[in-house]
């Protein structure tokens, strides 16, 4: 193989088990939560998503970078700079691409080479299926991805990682400075195209680490997004005069962003809200619910969900560590989706104010499109608001 697809490498997890291989990418060291995602496609959207920040990512899909990367699909939003993956973790890399031979029309350059130059590092080469079910029997566990091949010293490393719960990471990805997205959608985004004869209205988008689809399908369904720090105050947003707020996703857990609990609380009822994955868990948070860490999360493009209001099954895109534990919802919350695998709440909306949320992703980069009418369901509810 051409370029540095064949340095040897090591994954070291925290509780001893080893995996050798070969670098890719950057070829530094990383370190983060080890986690596996099981989607067949979409490996650039999946890397690039700031909800990754802080994980190294398993792919089990047994060939990744078979179809290039592009700018086109990178899902951190400028002008924020890449939060995306800290590593990834896969069997077969392909590297037909080093010597020019892109494979498909779209592509720019070879995936390991796009690593590179975004400064992520990776290991190939591996058994990621003994690695998978490792993470799916034992959870999902801290590992370390080096060119060192000192095993007592990656793991005497990876010991002093500090667990995902109590971390704060969303304010690490945010954007520092409010901004206003405002760009045609890319035109090879599948999904409703903007009816130009229909009023633009103005959505206040709160970043936990936005994904730029999401804020592509704002624009689409006719609401023109301003992006604000996840510091942001709620005299903040309220002084900005936005029709709406958009809670977002992002990575870390919930429970430390006091910050962003605080803002939601301020928003309840003044404005019309809508969350996806951590803002759905904030908002949760903000009704006095509670959340839990969950052995290993749900990472993947075909996660069965129930919709209680029309009894429909979703096959949905997701990417969360951190749940919303049912027991503790009040009386003013009702869940309107359910997870089929676990049993999980994955969608909840509240009685007494305008707004609601959903635990997957509804803009799916990478995914399916079931759950797309949950943009249709936000914009109707902004203008019942306001006909109200």
């Amino acid at each position: 193989m051409k370029g540095n697809t064949m340095i040897p490498a090591l994954l070291m997890l925290d509780d001893g088990t080893c995996f050798e291989g070969y670098a890719a990418g950057a070829c530094e060291e990383v370190m983060g939560e080890v986690v596996f995602t099981t989607g067949m496609c979409g490996y650039q959207e999946t890397i690039t998503d700031p909800s990754y920040y802080g994980q190294i990512v398993v792919f089990t899909a047994a060939h990744i970078g078979n179809y290039g990367a592009t700018s086109l699909d990178s899902e951190c939003p400028n002008p924020k700079p890449e939060f995306g993956a800290s590593g990834i973790v896969c069997h077969d890399l392909f590297t037909d691409a080093e010597n020019g031979n892109f494979p498909h029309f779209r592509a720019e350059n070879s995936l390991n080479a796009t690593l590179a130059k975004m400064g992520i590092s990776g290991i190939h080469g591996i058994d990621t299926r003994a690695l998978t079910l490792h993470l799916r029997m034992h959870g999902s566990r801290n590992g370390i991805i080096s060119t060192n091949l000192d095993k007592e010293y990656l793991l005497k490393k990876v010991k002093e990682l500090p667990s995902m719960a109590g971390l704060d990471l969303a304010s690490k990805v945010t954007t520092k400075e409010k901004f206003v997205f405002d760009t045609d959608p890319t035109p090879f985004l599948v999904g409703k195209k903007r009816d130009l004869t229909k009023k633009m209205l103005n959505v206040a988008v709160i970043d936990y680490g936005a994904k730029r689809s999401i804020l592509l399908h704002l624009f689409n369904n006719n609401m023109h997004p301003t992006v604000f720090p996840a510091t942001v105050t709620a005299e903040e947003i309220l002084a900005a005069k936005p029709d709406a707020v958009m809670l977002t996703n992002g990575p870390g857990d919930p429970e430390p962003c006091d910050y962003a609990i605080k803002t939601i609380q301020g928003l309840i009822g003044k404005l019309p809200l809508f969350g996806i994955c951590l803002g759905h868990q904030l908002l949760a948070l903000a009704m006095g619910a509670k959340t839990y860490k969950m052995p290993f999360g749900h990472h993947g493009i075909n996660h069965p969900v129930k919709d209680l209001t029309t009894g429909k099954v979703l096959i949905t895109s997701q990417n969360h560590g951190f749940c919303v534990d049912p027991n503790s919802l009040s009386e003013n919350i009702k869940i309107t989706h359910w997870n089929l695998n676990d049993n999980t709440v994955e969608g909840m909306a509240l009685t007494n104010a305008p707004a609601f949320s959903v635990q997957f992703h509804p803009e799916a980069a990478p995914g399916t499109w079931d759950a797309y009418g949950l943009f249709d369901q936000f914009r109707a509810m902004v203008d019942d608001f306001y006909k109200k």
